[in-house]
């Protein structure tokens, strides 16, 4: 009989939780980076940047100035950030409810994080995520989908 979740269990449990901080009303996506001893490092979520009015920016799919494309950080990308005392990030691995997207493969790859443990690639046909793959797998960033059991996690007001 199984008496405690996987570290995979409990590290994309974090994420998961840290996805529900999001204010986006489409896509919550969560993140959060591991080293080698299964400290975490970071966490992050889909969010607009520090400090800004979030009411004077839109949360839509829209166009223009009114898509939320132009002012969300992704999950990974603040997960980056976040990241306290200049630790690095080399060698560590990065849980991600959802794939990512081209511009923070580059970010993955620039840190030195060698592995993403992804639990949904729900936009895996676009140019995007096929230039993301090819980037990650060309710095030999093992990419692995999570297949661990989903953590229910109730969410009451």
């Amino acid at each position: 009989m199984k008496t405690h979740i996987s570290w995979d269990e409990y590290f994309m449990g974090i994420a998961m939780l840290s996805a529900l901080r999001s204010k986006d009303p489409n896509t919550k996506v969560g993140a959060c980076i591991v080293d080698d001893d299964n400290k975490v490092v970071s966490i992050g979520y889909n969010g607009m940047p520090c400090g800004l009015p979030e009411d004077e920016l839109s949360w839509s799919r829209g166009e223009g100035l009114d898509s939320k494309y132009l002012y969300v950080c992704h999950a990974e990308f603040n997960a980056i950030l976040n990241t306290r005392n200049g630790s690095s990030l080399k060698g560590c691995t990065l849980y991600v409810t959802l794939f990512p997207c081209n511009e923070c493969a580059k970010a993955i790859i620039q840190t030195g994080i060698k592995e993403v443990v992804y639990c949904e690639n729900k936009y895996k046909d676009t140019v995007e995520i096929q230039a993301s793959t090819k980037m990650l797998n060309l710095a030999g960033v093992k990419i692995r989908h999570y297949r661990g059991t989903i953590p229910t996690i109730e969410y009451k007001d």
